[in-house]
């Protein structure tokens, strides 16, 4: 964790609807009547359980406050959210970077932009076996996400400390085809799994090590001090963003909801709730 802490300082259908229910509903209509707000504007967010779905579940009375009720629906994986949003069942989902926003855009032809950054989450490297990754044995088996976006992201960690040198052209995402010298002979994607199965993987004990997006790691309760053995360095890190359909980019409650989750008050959650696994990163 003090690696970790040391990259935070340089610088942090399976889908289940979070009914925004109960208590939470009534909070929420009381401020909106103390507010004198006699017409309330709903937007459905989709997000990750952790931190995402965390972070609106802060701004929901933020928002209500503003006479806008925020609904969120929360997804398992990193391919409904951008495909619920195009059949517009939601109006944005949080949860992805440009890198990955990129990808989909071009592979499904998404009419999507991101309307404003919240956070980053560093990808690690983690092991139960392993100090470090020049502790790595020869042949050593690598787990990783199955998302080629998130390789672009993994396989430098692993150069910047020298096991492997990559021929990637600048601003390209790096593939495991991209690995011109590898002396250990270290076994990347053996195996390959869905982003949401890397903690699974982990806890189950599969390879020498498992890189696990953050959001994932703290999702599934991996001990990010104690297994974390390497990070992204600062100065690459992606943020996480809001993104919506173009048609949508300037509607009002869509650009109220980034400027709230920019916001100080919001940053300062982020901050002591994940305590450096997740950094506010506005742009």
């Amino acid at each position: 964790m003090k690696k970790f802490l040391s990259v935070i300082g340089a610088a942090a259908l399976s889908l289940s609807l979070v009914a925004c229910g109960g208590a939470e509903e009534e909070s929420t209509e009381e401020v909106v009547e103390e507010a004198g707000q006699e017409e309330v504007k709903q937007i459905v967010v989709g997000a990750s359980a952790v931190p995402h779905a965390e972070v609106l579940e802060f701004v929901q009375p933020l928002l209500a406050e503003e006479g806008i009720d925020l609904e969120i629906v929360t997804f398992q994986d990193y391919i409904l959210p951008n495909q619920t949003l195009r059949d517009s069942d939601i109006d944005a989902n949080y949860f992805q970077t440009p890198g990955y926003l990129a990808m989909q855009i071009e592979e499904n032809n998404y009419d999507f932009v991101s309307i404003g950054t919240v956070h980053a989450e560093p990808i690690g490297v983690y092991s139960k076996e392993y100090a470090s990754l020049d502790e790595l044995p020869e042949g050593a088996s690598i787990v990783m996400s199955d998302s080629i976006s998130d390789h672009g992201r993994i396989l430098p960690i692993f150069e910047r400390a020298g096991l492997i040198e990559l021929d990637v052209e600048e601003g390209a995402l790096a593939t495991i085809d991209d690995i011109v010298s590898n002396p250990k002979n270290l076994q990347f994607g053996n195996p390959q799994v869905e982003a949401r199965m890397l903690a699974p993987s982990f806890e189950a004990g599969e390879g020498d090590a498992v890189v696990i997006n953050t959001n994932y790691a703290l999702e599934g309760g991996v001990d990010i001090e104690q297994y974390g053995i390497e990070f992204e360095s600062a100065d690459v890190l992606q943020p996480n963003l809001i993104v919506v359909r173009a048609e949508d980019e300037n509607r009002p409650e869509l650009v109220k909801l980034v400027e709230i989750l920019q916001s100080e008050e919001v940053q300062q959650f982020i901050n002591e709730r994940y305590n450096g696994a997740v950094i506010p990163v506005i742009k």
